[in-house]
């Protein structure tokens, strides 16, 4: 015997809210893929190598030692890597070492003295400290020869860290002519110190990628240029880079990392909102209506049957 199934029987729900969840999971992962490429990796704070949101080098020739060139990294560093954060960088083996390792909450703000490790290693001597912040901030002094007034200097950045922003700001000695740089710093501004400084950002530079700054120029005034200038802050201050905020990170913008993690907070809200819609609707559906007349049907085959009928007269079937 056929069984009869009537048009206003209740849905079964389970099927369509299965196929429907699967549809869903699909969407949204095609929806987040995006801001999971788009998101810079946070690479575990115990291998020494968190990415930076930011990085700034600031190069400042002569400026407080003879035959010197002050060399500044400012590293923020990225908002999804967990602090204290593991920090390994390399300076040059000929700088001697670090006159400053310090950290800050926030670009510009006060800085505080870290403890670091050095390891010493042919060319290079390689830091590691634990940033309690999201900003440190290092300084070492890079030998630069001044026998003739041609004056040639090379920084080398040699790519220990990820950076999804990277800034180089270059201080023209005072009485220096014929100032260049490369890669050129187009953008040119006088500083409170009243010194020039050339600036550019380069972009996003990977871990490995190396960077050099090539700086020339002509001087023949042995004094430096915080003898000539005489910047009235140098007295009170024992990093020199904190007398003057020269580069454009003081209050930076969102991060890749910020964004990432604002877009998948977006998804998972319009995901949750689509699949209670959805929810509600299969409800609604599979609720059963009320027969018209108050006329009843067999369960068992969908044949009607009266109000005072204990079986179906099609089938036999106990009616309820």
């Amino acid at each position: 015997m056929t069984d009869v199934v009537r048009p206003n029987a209740t849905r079964p729900v389970g099927a369509p809210v299965y196929f429907a969840s699967r549809i869903l999971m699909l969407l949204l992962a095609a929806m987040l893929l995006p801001a999971f490429a788009a998101a810079p990796s946070a690479r575990d704070a115990t291998t020494g190598k968190p990415r930076l949101a930011s990085l700034q080098i600031e190069i400042w020739p002569e400026f407080d030692r003879p035959a010197a060139a002050l060399v500044i990294l400012k590293g923020e560093i990225a908002a999804n890597v967990p602090l204290p954060a593991a920090v390994s960088l390399r300076i040059a083996a000929a700088s001697g070492g670090p006159t400053a390792v310090a950290s800050s909450a926030t670009m510009g703000g006060d800085l505080a003295n870290l403890k670091y490790d050095r390891k010493d290693a042919g060319d290079f001597i390689t830091l590691r400290f634990e940033a309690p912040a999201r900003v440190f901030h290092i300084e070492f002094y890079d030998p630069l020869v001044t026998t003739a007034a041609g004056r040639n200097y090379t920084y080398a950045w040699t790519g220990d860290l990820a950076a999804d922003r990277l800034n180089v700001v270059v201080q023209e000695p005072a009485t220096a002519s014929d100032f260049s740089v490369l890669p050129s710093l187009d953008a040119s501004a006088e500083g409170q110190d009243g010194l020039r400084y050339r600036s550019a950002e380069l972009g996003a530079f990977p871990a490995g990628k190396r960077l050099d700054v090539k700086v020339r120029y002509t001087k023949t005034d042995p004094r430096t240029s915080a003898e000539i200038v005489k910047p009235r802050s140098q007295e009170s201050t024992p990093l020199p880079s904190a007398q003057f905020k020269t580069g454009p990170f003081d209050n930076p913008g969102p991060t890749k990392a910020e964004l990432a993690i604002w877009l998948v907070g977006s998804v998972a809200a319009l995901g949750l909102g689509i699949w209670a819609a959805m929810m509600w609707w299969y409800g609604r559906k599979g609720v059963p209506e009320s027969p018209p007349g108050g006329a009843r049907f067999c369960r068992k085959c969908g044949a009607p049957s009266a109000s005072g009928d204990r079986f179906c007269s099609k089938c036999g079937a106990k009616v309820a």
